[in-house]
């Protein structure tokens, strides 16, 4: 079962509205890096972000309508099938999740908000525990009306959940288990907030921003609760004019590289870590190999990225040079309407 050298799965998430597949499943050749298409199901309406639990044998997926949901799926199934009906999460346009303290959380975009739903003992979910809702503006006078939570990451420690608000140019640190309302971190007004990812220490975080191409650097205090914005490094060379709304960003398992997926520049971002985790430097920027990389990932290896080139409809991959962090492309397979890839 699956590709050649790997019994290895891969789940990629598309927009039904824009004529995705819905939960495409393929399987991945560990030598080449290669996506096989297996098949797909369109039991869940826009799954544009899914993840994995524990085990492997559970996925969820945000349904991304104004009426937003979540379901749970088997993929020891072929095709997945649902672990009964979605569950609605209270909010609107539900765009990222995470696993964290026996529930699943969603940062709901359109209504501003995070959802906590209860993981009951068979991986289905219960009906939603709590409902955070942001309150605040920003000074974009159409994408900061108000707040726009637009991903949820637990910490490293398990202890924080940090909630990115773009409408609000903020970070929410909630206490786990709850979550609990902690501190709000406010990042420069303007700039959009959109996604975070950790250092493999744990001792900082890394803020991609979609309203203006950069990535602000934080040290983060587990033990407090703490993340301390230390400044911002932009993810196009100065002399770039092109509109650009960077969607995501990677880092390296071994703490030298930060990588960021750049709408309309189509690229990838190569930037190098110092030895302390505080400053970064732009290295080069790589095509994404299709139109509108609305996700990038590291596969288990930490060998290969994967950009979901949602515009060209395709998933391309990259291997990394391992001296300079810069990604060479590999191939790609048809994906229509992309916007995520997650590995089993």
């Amino acid at each position: 079962m699956g590709a050649t050298g790997s019994g290895r799965r891969a789940y990629i998430g598309s927009f039904t509205s824009a004529g995705g597949a819905g939960i495409t499943v393929a399987d991945v050749d560990d030598e080449t890096g290669a996506l096989g298409i297996r098949n797909s199901t369109d039991v869940v309406v826009n799954p544009s972000y899914l993840t994995l639990a524990p085990g492997g044998r559970i996925l969820y997926a945000v349904s991304e309508t104004d009426d937003g949901a979540v379901a749970a799926l088997d993929v020891t199934q072929d095709p997945p099938s649902l672990l009964g009906e979605p569950v609605r999460v209270r909010g609107a346009a539900p765009t990222h999740l995470a696993l964290a303290g026996g529930q699943l959380l969603t940062a709901n975009y359109g209504s501003g908000s995070v959802t906590a739903l209860p993981v009951l003992a068979d991986g289905r979910l219960g009906e939603p525990a709590s409902v955070l809702r942001h309150e605040g503006s920003g000074p974009h006078p159409e994408r900061q009306r108000g707040p726009h939570a637009h991903a949820v990451t637990p910490d490293p420690s398990g202890g924080w959940l940090l909630a990115v608000d773009l409408g609000i140019d903020a970070v929410q640190v909630h206490a786990l288990p709850g979550p609990r309302p902690h501190r709000e971190v406010r990042l420069r007004p303007g700039s959009g907030p959109r996604h975070l990812a950790f250092h493999p220490r744990g001792d900082h975080a890394y803020v991609v921003n979609e309203l203006d191409p950069t990535i602000t650097a934080c040290r983060w205090d587990a033990a407090s609760g703490v993340l301390e914005p230390l400044g911002e490094t932009r993810v196009l060379p100065d002399r770039t004019d092109a509109e650009t709304y960077p969607a995501e960003v990677v880092v390296s398992g071994d703490g030298r590289f930060v990588w960021a997926a750049n709408r309309g520049h189509d690229s990838i971002t190569t930037l190098a870590l110092d030895a302390s985790g505080d400053r970064m430097e732009l290295v080069t920027t790589t095509p994404c190999g299709g139109h509108w990389p609305r996700d990038l990932t590291l596969d288990p290896s930490g060998r290969r990225l994967y950009a979901s080139n949602e515009r060209s409809g395709d998933i391309t991959w990259f291997g990394i040079d391992p001296s300079t962090g810069v990604p060479h492309r590999g191939g790609s397979v048809p994906a229509p309407a992309a916007s995520c890839v997650v590995f089993g």
